[in-house]
């Protein structure tokens, strides 16, 4: 069986990130989306929430399996027995900070990383600019899938 990882903080999930889900569900039989636990950074929405939004989004996919992770990437790996790594890159400024990753999570277990380039439609978006306009009451209907954006007007109502 063929697996790979495609791992982020989600916070929330985008039409970005599904973009990359969708297609590594293609390539691969099986596509675990591994939602970073930091500890350090104080997320809008819980871990919890994260993965459950994540399944229902990708539900149709078929092949997509939800799981938080702390610690290393490679690690989290190794226990699954998935020998690849799927990161979107947006920019070139992705893609210097992720070949360091890429080489330094290869030299530690020898799991290659596939570099996806985006949709151009979404090659600026990020979670956290998506937060901010919608704080300030800007429109994001078009980069949410709609059961996010409504629970990410849920959330910043509660603030």
């Amino acid at each position: 069986m063929r697996r790979a990882v495609c791992p982020g903080s989600f916070d929330p999930v985008t039409n970005g990130h599904l973009d990359i889900i969708a297609r590594a569900s293609r390539l691969y039989d099986e596509v675990y989306v591994a939602v970073m636990i930091n500890k350090s950074k104080k997320g809008l929405f819980s871990i919890e929430e994260r993965i459950a939004l994540i399944e229902e989004v990708a539900a149709d996919y078929g092949n997509i399996r939800v799981e938080a992770f702390h610690g290393l990437l490679v690690d989290f790996c190794k226990q699954r027995d998935i020998p690849a790594i799927v990161k979107g890159l947006r920019a070139v400024s992705d893609f210097d900070y992720e070949l360091q990753m890429a080489q330094m999570n290869n030299g530690l277990s020898g799991v290659e990383t596939l570099f996806v380039p985006t949709n151009p439609t979404y090659s600026f978006l990020s979670s956290s600019l998506v937060k901010e306009v919608a704080q300030w009451g800007g429109d994001v209907a078009h980069l949410l899938p709609p059961v996010v954006l409504e629970a990410l007007k849920k959330k910043l109502a509660q603030q």
